[in-house]
Formats: structure tokens, C-alpha cells, sequence
């Protein structure tokens, strides 16, 4: 069988990108924690020196701006100003209005033209699970996330104490056939690490530290004689974060759903508050196609759902098996719709969207948004019930 590669990245909490999704979500967090029925559309930027907030919020809370995103970001590792941009210091803008009344009136339930809470906007969103993997994510974004990941914990832990906030993660997987027709992981063509430093480290100690504490504990179960390892290929990267490139929120959705796995549907997540189905929906579509792999009713599943603004029940249901689904399309879409909630306000109801409870929406805004048991969206509590199909 011909072998093929298929490639997916991560990155980690410090690149600008993820900075601006992680100040987000916790301007959410805090609006939720105050007012559970918080409107929340936050938008984040940033640049060197600054982080500017913009978008709409609706909520009885009051939300201190300054306190929130010095925090988050703090919490990063950007203190002090080894890196260039300090959390304590940088300047905090404020660009947030309230929300337009039309789509207020789609989304809240009682009004607009139909009396069920309607999707916060137009759209489709998908999810995806695979049994490749014990947490049912495709295999090459599992581990770039772990990558990263790792890298974060031997920064903050102090055992690499000379890295910095920035970093990216890439992992070529290699297939035993095509992956989205039965191919099987055979092992790993190549690992890409790229890592914020301090300027006088030893590049070719950061690259064996980085193989022997952050690359080897994920990946060494996978190698093969041919895989390759490119860490810090550039031979320097000490200019890294909001000094280096300008952050915006959302600029990573592949990132963050499947690494380019399945199908996207466009809509970023963070900043947005259930209501808004780019983010909720997306979180049922995995929630349902998680739960038909670990069934047995399929080996991949890709669940993608529509909607109208305003309107409650989903325009569309669509399941693709890729050729592994036990039952024909039409029952698998009849099976989704039965056992999993698909309309906005039965999304926030049944995976408690509202009321986090030992989790975050800032925990989601780096390292994937799937594929962590921490999350309501994961839980296999459907099981049983759909194994009665096969």
C-alpha cells in the first residue's frame, strides 16, 4: 500500500495570535462568572506595548478591562521585560460596545420572529473524531498539541527556563494508505519545533534540551530510522510574541479545531458566549461525532450543522463516515438528531455552556479546543445508548 503523509501545527500560548484568544475568553469568563446570561463578542489585538479590546458585550457584571488582560497575560510568562512586552506595563485599550438589538432580538428567547432562542448568526460548523487516537482526534494535531503543550510546562516549570512565551509545534504523520480511507498511523516523517529564547543560549543545547525534554516524552514511541527533527531551524529566535508580530483573536481556527483534519466552517471561537452557534454548535457537532466513533457506529466521523440567524432548528444535519459508517448516511443523520441537542439553547443547556464547572473558557483558547476530558463537549455519555444501531 502506498504510503502518504499528512502534516498538522500547534502554538503555543505565548505566539500573538493565541495572547489575543486567550484575553478573550477570559473577558467572557469574567462576564459569565458575573452575569450567566452575558452577550459577549470580544475581540482582541495586539502589537508591541498594547493590547486593544474591541467588539460588543451585553451583561448586568462589570468588567474590569485593565485587571482581566494584565492577568491573562501575565499569566502567559509576558512579565517584566525579558521578552520585550510586559503584562504589568503594556497599555490596555478599550473598544467594547453593546450588542445590536436585531441580533439581540434573534437570540433571546420569547422574542423576534420565532419564540425559541435562534442561532446567534448564520453559518455551518463541523466536528470531527477519529479512533486513531484514545481521545478520538486525528493523529498529527494531537501531538503538535502536546508539543506545545510540553513546551509550555518545561518553560514555566523552570526546567528550560531560558524559553520563551512564543513557539510553534508541526507533525508529519506517516499513513499506511490514505488516512481518510482506512489508512493506518504508521509513524512519524518529521517533528518541527520553534521556540522563543533567551539571546544568550546555546542554540545547539536549546536543540538537545528540546529533543530530550519536550520532543522525546511525546512523539519517541513513533519515530522511525527516517524521521527527521527540525528544532529552531532558523538558528535564532529571540524576537518573538507581540514585539515580533502583531496578534489578532481567531487567526488560528485551524489551530484549534483539527489541524486541517476535517472540514472548517470559518467561524472562530474565542470571545464569543454560547449563544453564538461558530462556537456552541461546533461543540455539539464534535460532542455527537465522538460519541458515533466510540459506538462503533464508525471509525471517523465528521458531523457538520447549519443554521439561519434567528432561527432555532438547524437548517441542515450532515454525517460523512468516509466509508467506515456501519449504517447508511440518512440513518446516521436521523441518529444525531434524535440523541444530541442540535438547537442553541439545548447546546447551552446540556453541556452547561453558561456555568463552566471545573473548566474555562480560557482553558480552551490554547492547545485545542478537542481532544482534553476536561470539557463537557468530550464526554462519552451516549454510548451505550447508540451501540443498540449496530
Amino acid at each position: 500500500m502506498v504510503r502518504t503523509v499528512f502534516s498538522s501545527e500547534s502554538v503555543t500560548e505565548g505566539h500573538p495570535d493565541k495572547l489575543c484568544d486567550k484575553v478573550s475568553d477570559a473577558v467572557l469568563d469574567e462576564a459569565l462568572r458575573q452575569d450567566p446570561d452575558s452577550r459577549v463578542a470580544c475581540e482582541t489585538a495586539t502589537k508591541t506595548g498594547a493590547v486593544i479590546n474591541l467588539g460588543e458585550i451585553t451583561t448586568n457584571g462589570y468588567i474590569d478591562f485593565q485587571s482581566v488582560v494584565r492577568k491573562t497575560v501575565v499569566d502567559i510568562g509576558y512579565v517584566g521585560n525579558t521578552f520585550g512586552f510586559d503584562g504589568e506595563t503594556c497599555a490596555v485599550i478599550n473598544m467594547i460596545s453593546s450588542q445590536s438589538p436585531d441580533i439581540s432580538q434573534g437570540v433571546t428567547e420569547g422574542m423576534g420572529e420565532f419564540k425559541e432562542q435562534g442561532a446567534g448568526d448564520q453559518g455551518m460548523m463541523f466536528g470531527l473524531a477519529t479512533n486513531e487516537t484514545a481521545n478520538y482526534m486525528p493523529m498529527p494535531i494531537d501531538l503538535a498539541h502536546k508539543l506545545t503543550l510540553r513546551l509550555a510546562e518545561v518553560r514555566k516549570s523552570g526546567l528550560l527556563s531560558y524559553l520563551g512565551p512564543d513557539g510553534k509545534s508541526q507533525v508529519a504523520v506517516v499513513y499506511d494508505g490514505n488516512p481518510f480511507k482506512k489508512g493506518k498511523v504508521v509513524g512519524l516523517k518529521n517533528v518541527v519545533i520553534s521556540s522563543q529564547h533567551l539571546d544568550e543560549v546555546d542554540m545547539q543545547q536549546l536543540r538537545n534540551d528540546i529533543k530530550e525534554y519536550v520532543i522525546d516524552p511525546v512523539c519517541k514511541d513513533l519515530y522511525l530510522l527516517e524521521t527527521k527533527f527540525f528544532i529552531n531551524p532558523t538558528g535564532r529566535f529571540v524576537y518573538g510574541g507581540p514585539v515580533a508580530d502583531a496578534g489578532l483573536t481567531g487567526r488560528k481556527i485551524i489551530v484549534d479545531t483539527y489541524g486541517g483534519f476535517g472540514r472548517h466552517g470559518g467561524g472562530a471561537f474565542s470571545g464569543k458566549d454560547p449563544s453564538k452557534v461558530d462556537r456552541s454548535a461546533a461543540y455539539a457537532a464534535r460532542y455527537a461525532a465522538k460519541n458515533l466513533v466510540a459506538a462503533g457506529l464508525a471509525d471517523m466521523a465528521e458531523v457538520q450543522l447549519a443554521y439561519a440567524i434567528g432561527v432555532a432548528e438547524p437548517t441542515s444535519v450532515f454525517v460523512e463516515t468516509f466509508g467506515t459508517g456501519k449504517l447508511d448516511q440518512e440513518k446516521l443523520e436521523k441518529v444525531v438528531r434524535d440523541h444530541f441537542p442540535v438547537k442553541p439553547k439545548d447546546i447551552i443547556d446540556t453541556l452547561q455552556l453558561k456555568n463552566p464547572k471545573g473548566w474555562s473558557y480560557c482553558d480552551t483558547a490554547a492547545y485545542g479546543h478537542f481532544g482534553r476530558d476536561k470539557f463537557p463537549w468530550e464526554k462519552l455519555d451516549k454510548v451505550e445508548e447508540l451501540q443498540k444501531y449496530l
